[in-house]
């Protein structure tokens, strides 16, 4: 140590580690003890490297373990000062050296360092004694070199201002005799050098004094009074110079500590031992007692291995006539595991982002423990199954971090128990538990439960209703999982999906626009996208597929029979048709779909109800009987076409059907019939229009006849190379009307074949049978298509075949 004047003239000595520790680095200071406050201790900044700025923005504080704070830390200057008195003796009494540990935390980022100031004793304690003075009563028969125990003196201070040497009045008889124990104390024994003589000198007053190294130098005194005691010249001798024990600092009062054990050679009264204990210091008159009987040494107060490792008693055993000896009694102390781990958490974060990399710090945590050895060696964990993990590089000191990626969708707040654990037996441990809480960052996009969903809307719908709701769901918090709706721009049929729909951008409800109509849009397509207000936003599409249901809003449509500026076409019945006669068939379809366009046939008005009959789903005309006599030429019969929907729509079709053998004659009454219709004043219009139509059919009569007869005859001619004496089939192929859809029209086409015999010319058709044919016909690329009517009108070249062969059939005239 350095001496006094020094360490006023240089009051700072510093030393400057950097340990591994990242960011962190140790300073050390000397100072020495009773600095007046304020006083300066270092630049603290200068010796870290850190600007003034730092510490300011970093919150700079100090931490320390110690309830009272000796030193201060002006942020404004960067320097360490004293704030209170340090008395170096109640800090540390004897130990050395006296080491002031704190730490300075920064934060933002989170850093710290650990400072030490060394306090350097200076020479402020007098060396003391237990009491002021003592009495010594030894015989006149003590031979020369007896030794008689002092107290010895206490000085507070250490090092060379710590107690030196002792100085006894001069005098004839005693000298002081040291010697060093083993805790460093020395202890002082009165040492008889010429023989008493108690008839010259029955009392002897001795000052005693005990002088320090310090500079200036200290001391303290303290009085002997000997009194020389007559006759008794064999003192008691202990068993042993020095007793050594150990006791565990749990024992409990009352414990025997050890036994001591003195003998005299005197007899009687002279050679009764009583045991005392002297020289007792650090309070150990309050934790030892002995029995001045049997020696026993017990324990009477608490012991703490932590304050005190090793006692060392001086044990006297004095005989009846006063001799006494003395023997030394050490008592090490055992340490035992009685101290729990504690934890500081010299700074800590509460909240952290979820996107934070793994290694992130969250708190800087110390972790100490009282006893030695084993007993002190502490390790720190955090509980499993938790991304987070205890890193250290310094002792007793860790730093808590991230140990992965954090989500807060799954887990929102994290209890984070740190435990230390001592290497004791048994092992102690504490706990501490921090509360971490994840803060939400918009790494989620709202989530529809399906990616494609249908719905059906009814035609003829409220513009404005409700036709389907989507929800999404964000995993988010907050206003990163507040989800708005919008239609992704598409077109339908060429026109802007808003026109057809629109989406509540809050609930996702979605509103029809318009009136849908099945027959114009059967089917559509929309997107909606779900977008939330995060940063940036994060968005997710469902498809939605919107199916428009047909209702019952169409009435079936008329295909045939054709009216023609208001007037019929009347269909022809040879008298000798069969039963079951192939009259007409009335086709008709409706827009409507399914059900809705599912039609029936029947009946409603009808001149002669015996004479024909309706097909209920084919429309077919058909005759019930053979035709006889009393029949009437003019037939007019009304079918109802009704369809299958709710409510069900209706149209009908009038048929004027002529039975006769003479189409003169039919064209006649059926023009009659359509005069008496007309009225009065379309009578003249009417005859002469029937006039032209009776010369144009006798016109075509004629044509027809030549052409038969031409026909004939290349027939007669293809008969007689005939094996087997009969003519090939003739197939004719009226027009074709087939089903369109599911409308309920017929299901197939019928073909007509004429077939005749050789001598057909006289016994003019022979029959007539119908032939089934399949509606699909096979293109010139070989497709196979299938013939629909759409609901145009039927063509006027197919209507002008359909009466030519109405025609040849039901006028039998002899052509061959």
């Amino acid at each position: 140590m350095l001496p006094w004047t020094l360490i006023t003239q240089v009051p700072l000595v510093i030393v400057f580690a950097v340990y591994a520790f990242p960011v962190n680095a140790e300073v050390r200071y000397s100072i020495p003890e009773e600095k007046t406050r304020g006083a300066f201790i270092g630049d603290i900044a200068k010796d870290l490297g850190i600007n003034d700025q730092r510490l300011k923005t970093g919150r700079a504080h100090i931490y320390t373990d110690g309830d009272t704070e000796y030193v201060e830390l002006n942020v404004m200057k960067g320097i360490l000062v004293v704030k209170d008195r340090i008395d170096r003796e109640q800090i540390c009494g004897g130990i050395s050296p006296c080491l002031l540990q704190f730490q300075i935390v920064l934060e933002n980022p989170m850093e710290f360092h650990r400072i030490t100031i060394d306090v350097a004793d200076i020479n402020d304690n007098n060396p003391t004694f237990v009491k002021k003075n003592i009495r010594l009563e030894i015989s006149e028969l003590s031979l020369p070199g007896a030794l008689f125990s002092l107290p010895s003196a206490v000085d507070s201070d250490i090092g060379v201002n710590t107690l030196k040497s002792y100085t006894l009045t001069k005098n004839d008889h005693f000298n002081i005799k040291t010697e060093m124990q083993n805790d460093g104390s020395s202890s002082v024994n009165l040492i008889l050098e010429t023989p008493l003589d108690r008839e010259k000198q029955e009392e002897l007053l001795l000052l005693l004094t005990a002088f320090d190294g310090g500079e200036p130098q200290r001391s303290g005194t303290i009085e002997i009074n000997i009194i020389v005691l007559d006759a008794n010249d064999n003192p008691p001798v202990f068993t042993q110079r020095v007793y050594k024990a150990a006791l565990p600092e749990d024992s409990l009062v009352g414990s025997v500590v050890i036994r001591v054990n003195a003998t005299d050679a005197d007899k009687d009264t002279n050679g009764h031992i009583k045991y005392l204990l002297s020289h007792l210091t650090d309070n150990a008159q309050n934790i030892f007692e002995i029995n001045p009987e049997s020696g026993e040494i017990k324990l009477i107060g608490q012991i703490d291995y932590e304050n005190k490792k090793m006692y060392e008693i001086t044990v006297e055993a004095k005989d009846i006539g006063g001799l006494v000896s003395s023997s030394k009694v050490i008592i090490e102390i055992i340490d035992v595991n009685d101290n729990v781990p504690y934890i500081n958490l010299m700074s800590v974060s509460n909240q952290i982002s979820e996107d934070s990399i793994p290694g992130t710090t969250i708190a800087m945590i110390k972790v100490q423990d009282k006893d030695s050895g084993r007993n002190g060696k502490v390790s720190c964990s955090v509980n499993n199954n938790i991304p987070f993990k205890l890193s250290s590089s310094l002792n007793n000191f860790y730093t808590l971090q991230t140990d992965g990626f954090l989500d807060r969708e799954k887990v929102s707040q994290y209890n984070i128990t740190i435990m230390a654990k001592d290497d004791g037996e048994p092992s102690l441990s504490t706990t501490q538990t921090i509360t971490l809480q994840i803060s939400d960052v918009n790494d989620n996009a709202p989530k529809f439960k399906n990616q494609h969903y249908k719905t059906y809307v009814m035609e003829n719908n409220t513009p404005g209703s409700s036709i389907f709701s989507v929800s999404a769901k964000d995993d988010d918090f907050g206003l990163n999982s507040r989800i708005s709706y919008l239609l992704t721009e598409t077109g339908i049929n060429n026109i802007s999906v808003s026109s057809f729909v629109s989406v509540n951008s809050d609930e996702g409800v979605l509103y029809a626009v318009r009136s849908f109509d099945y027959e114009q849009l059967s089917h559509f397509q929309i997107t909606v996208t779900a977008k939330d207000k995060g940063s940036p936003p994060l968005s997710s599409s469902v498809i939605i597929d919107v199916y428009i249901q047909d209702q019952n809003d169409n009435h079936p449509e008329i295909l045939y029979p054709v009216v023609h500026k208001g007037s019929l076409v009347a269909e022809f019945v040879p008298r000798s048709a069969d039963v079951g006669y192939l009259v007409t068939k009335v086709v008709a379809v409706d827009k409507d779909s399914g059900q809705n366009a599912w039609l029936s046939f029947k009946l409603i008005k009808y001149t002669d109800q015996t004479l024909f009959e309706v097909g209920l789903h084919n429309g077919e005309v058909r005759t019930l009987r053979q035709i006889v006599e009393k029949d009437s030429t003019k037939q007019r019969i009304t079918v109802l076409v009704e369809d299958s929907g709710q409510p069900s729509h209706s149209a009908t079709a009038n048929l004027n059907i002529a039975i006769t053998d003479n189409l003169v004659m039919a064209f006649t009454e059926f023009g009659d019939l359509a005069r008496e219709k007309s009225g009065d004043g379309d009578i003249r219009f009417y005859l002469v229009l029937a006039l032209v139509i009776v010369s144009f059919i006798f016109i075509v009569f004629i044509i027809v006849l030549i052409s038969l007869k031409l026909h004939k005859w290349r027939r007669s001619k293809l008969f007689n190379e005939c094996s087997n004496g009969t003519l090939p089939v003739i197939p004719y192929y009226p027009p074709r009307y087939a089903e369109v859809g599911a409308t309920g029209t017929l299901c197939h086409v019928y073909n007509y074949e004429v077939c005749l015999t050789t001598d057909s010319g006289k016994n003019e058709f022979k029959y007539v049978k119908p032939v089934l044919q399949s509606p699909v016909e096979v293109d010139s690329n070989g497709t196979k298509t299938t013939q629909r009517v759409t609901g145009d009108l039927i063509a006027d070249e197919d209507l002008m075949q359909v009466r030519q062969i109405t025609f040849l059939r039901f006028f039998p005239i002899k052509l061959f």
